[in-house]
């Protein structure tokens, strides 16, 4: 079966010698099951296709060593192993894009191109694709490493000048070009800047269907991303023309802004409302500063492609009111936030789970509160009965005990009558 699952003894004897497309994954990890159909259906094409990769999958918490040594820090976690290499898919978790994937990288580093036919042909299949043109270099040494690096992210070509098409001129020779978007541009190491940052700039098209993964990859390139935020089912005028301003942005603008800037839109604002932390209204338009967190909303309405780009001039230079980042107070309202989300979710999908996991934690607290409230209550009225007994003990000491007064009081009457006596004798006396 070509979908195997790796036992690590078998796993090591084989991975230098084979190309494994495997899946570390954890049994009790709800996206590892998520992911596991479409893991089969890689498998069962790649079998179909007589592809020389192995797809298998991994237990990374039985086989924790294997795991550590490929830098397994979260499941799943998709690695193409290639000799002494270990290439990490960071896209959609989908057949498709897995397997273009594993495509990609299992072949060659730099694919030739030695002819007009097929480089018409590759230029069809590939929305973006860099060519190496010349001979051996420095420039093509520089190349080949930076395709070792960025393979996993796009493909990389080689071909002689005679090859490419009519309408392409380069001003000397070596040369990197990058052809995406209708034309191409060519690599200038004096504006552009490192020959891998410059790559990895241009690697995506000027205009994106952003979503999270994307917007994620982004993040490498160091640029700010412009998004139109709309409903892609929503056809009326104000969504479709704040997606026009932006694409037209992106054409018309681009030897301006596309140093700095990388332009789409996205369908929905459920994932922007998550990264923000705020509610958007759409359609509307954002831009993003993936390094830090920052984001930048319009002061007012975009009605033109001229409005657009005076609110992106008003961001470079520094106009532009900046929110959010990555500051204490909003690291702190980021876990607020999380939480309150997490506790909503849970709540929404199952109710009984949420007044579980959330209420027996509360009725416990809530228990112990009341025995510690309680305690200090009854302890008050024991010391306060107690004050009152020491008290009423002070007062009967003061006025002395009952034998003590029943003793005074017969003194008293003892005394009353002896005087009694003699003044009866005093009377009896002078009748006599």
């Amino acid at each position: 079966m070509h979908l195997t699952i790796l036992f690590s003894d078998l796993f090591k004897e084989n991975r230098k010698d084979d190309i494994w497309l495997v899946d570390f994954y954890a049994p009790w990890c709800g996206h590892c099951k998520k992911l596991e159909p479409v893991w089969n259906e890689v498998g069962t094409e790649m079998r179909n296709m007589g592809s020389p990769v192995k797809v298998g999958k991994m237990d990374a918490t039985s086989f924790s060593s294997i795991a550590s040594e490929f830098g397994v820090r979260g499941y799943p976690t998709i690695k193409l192993l290639k000799g002494d290499l270990a290439y990490n898919y960071r896209g959609p978790r989908t057949k498709d894009d897995i397997i273009e994937f594993a495509n990609r990288v299992a072949g060659p580093l730099i694919r030739p191109l030695p002819s007009q036919h097929m480089f018409e042909h590759v230029q069809k299949r590939h929305r973006v694709l860099f060519v190496y043109v010349g001979g051996e270099s420095p420039l093509k040494e520089k190349y080949i490493e930076v395709a070792s690096e960025l393979i996993v992210y796009t493909y990389f070509f080689s071909a002689s000048e005679d090859v490419l098409p009519e309408y392409v001129t380069l001003p000397e020779l070596p040369a990197v070009m990058v052809f995406k978007d209708g034309t191409y541009f060519v690599y200038d190491e004096y504006e552009d800047g490192d020959l891998s940052s410059w790559i990895n700039r241009e690697r995506f098209q000027g205009y994106l269907h952003v979503d999270g993964f994307t917007l994620y990859e982004l993040g490498d390139t160091g640029k700010l991303v412009a998004i139109a935020v709309i409903d892609d089912k929503n056809s009326s005028v104000e969504h479709t023309r704040l997606k026009s301003i932006i694409q037209e942005v992106a054409r018309d603008y681009r030897d301006h802004f596309h140093r700095d800037f990388q332009f789409g839109h996205m369908d929905g604002n459920d994932y922007i409302n998550s990264l923000l932390m705020d509610d958007l209204t759409i359609p509307t338009i954002v831009v993003l500063n993936t390094s830090n967190q920052q984001y930048f909303l319009p002061d007012r309405h975009i009605e033109s492609t001229e409005d657009m780009v005076q609110f992106i001039n008003n961001i470079l230079d520094g106009t532009a009111e900046a929110q959010g980042g990555d500051g204490l107070l909003q690291r702190i309202k980021r876990i607020i936030y999380d939480a309150k989300s997490t506790i909503v979710s849970v709540f929404k999908s199952s109710p009984l789970l949420g007044c579980f996991l959330f209420g027996l934690p509360l009725g416990v607290i809530s228990i112990m509160c009341y025995g510690i409230c309680t305690a200090d209550t009854e302890g008050e009225v024991f010391e306060h009965e107690g004050a009152k007994k020491e008290s009423g003990d002070r007062e009967l000491t003061d006025e002395g005990s009952e034998e003590e007064q029943e003793e005074e009081n017969n003194g008293k009457y003892t005394e009353l009558s002896d005087g009694e006596l003699k003044q009866k004798d005093i009377m009896e006396k002078k009748k006599d």
